[in-house]
C-alpha cells in the first residue's frame, strides 16, 4: 500500500498518472494547500520542503521498513525502479527519459508555475513579470514540440518523462498558450488525454477538489 499525500496541482497529478497506469494500490492523504496543511508538523516529516506530493511505500521492495519519499520527480523515478515499469533498461533511453524529467523538473514546471502565479493568482499584475513568463513557458514548449516530431512520446515508448510534462500543459489555457501553435506536442497531449490511466487519475482530482480549475 501507497500513502499518497495529494492535491489538484501539476505536480500532484503526475503521481496518479503513474499509480492509476500501474495499478499499484494506494491511497489518498489530501493535503488542502489552500488550507495551509502542508505545515502540518506531521506532514512536514515526510515532505520537509512543505509541498505536495509525498509518499509513503508501506511495502518497499526491499522488504524493509516503509520509505518516504518527497519531491514528484523523485518519486516517479522511486515508482519506476520500484515497479519495473515506465522507465527503460536500455542505458542510452534511460539517460532520455532522465533527461526530460530533469528538464521538466528545472524548467517546465518552474517557469510554467511562475506563469500561473503572476498570470492567474498574483494580487498586482506585473506586466513585466506576465510577458516574461509567458514567453518562456511558450519557449519550452516549443522545445518539447521539436522533441515531439516524429514520436508518440518524449523518448518514444510512454514514460515518467511524459507523466511529468503532460500535467503542466493541461494548463495551457492559464498559460496562454495555444497548443495549435505547437502541433506535434498538441498530438502528444491528445494521445495521453486519451489514456484510460490518465482519465482516472484526473477523477481523482475532480473527486478530491470539485471546485479546482479546470
Amino acid at each position: 500500500m501507497i500513502d499518497l499525500y495529494y492535491w489538484t496541482t501539476p505536480n500532484g497529478h503526475k503521481i496518479t498518472l503513474f499509480l492509476e497506469e500501474c495499478g499499484l494500490e494506494y491511497q489518498i492523504k489530501p493535503i488542502n494547500i489552500g488550507k495551509g496543511d502542508q505545515f502540518e508538523p506531521d506532514f512536514l516529516k515526510i515532505a520537509p520542503n512543505n509541498r505536495i506530493p509525498a509518499i509513503v511505500d508501506h511495502q518497499p521492495s526491499d522488504g524493509g521498513e516503509a520509505i518516504s519519499v518527497f519531491e514528484s520527480g523523485a518519486i516517479l523515478q522511486y515508482l519506476a525502479e520500484k515497479t519495473g515499469k515506465f522507465m527503460p533498461s536500455d542505458l542510452r533511453k534511460r539517460t532520455q527519459v532522465m533527461e526530460w524529467l530533469f528538464w521538466q523538473m528545472g524548467g517546465l514546471g518552474p517557469m510554467a508555475g511562475q506563469n500561473h502565479h503572476f498570470n492567474v493568482y498574483a494580487p498586482v499584475k506585473l506586466e513585466y513579470a506576465m510577458d516574461r513568463y509567458v514567453r518562456e513557458t511558450a519557449r519550452l514548449y516549443s522545445v518539447l514540440n521539436t522533441r515531439l516530431e516524429g514520436r508518440e512520446f518524449i523518448v518514444d515508448e510512454y514514460s515518467i518523462a511524459d507523466m511529468a510534462c503532460y500535467p503542466w500543459v493541461i494548463y495551457h489555457a492559464q498559460q496562454q498558450q495555444d497548443l495549435n501553435d505547437f502541433p506535434h506536442l498538441k498530438a502528444w497531449f491528445e494521445r495521453i488525454s486519451q489514456r484510460p490511466a490518465t482519465q482516472r487519475a484526473l477523477a481523482v482530482a475532480d473527486r478530491i477538489n470539485p471546485s479546482k480549475p479546470a
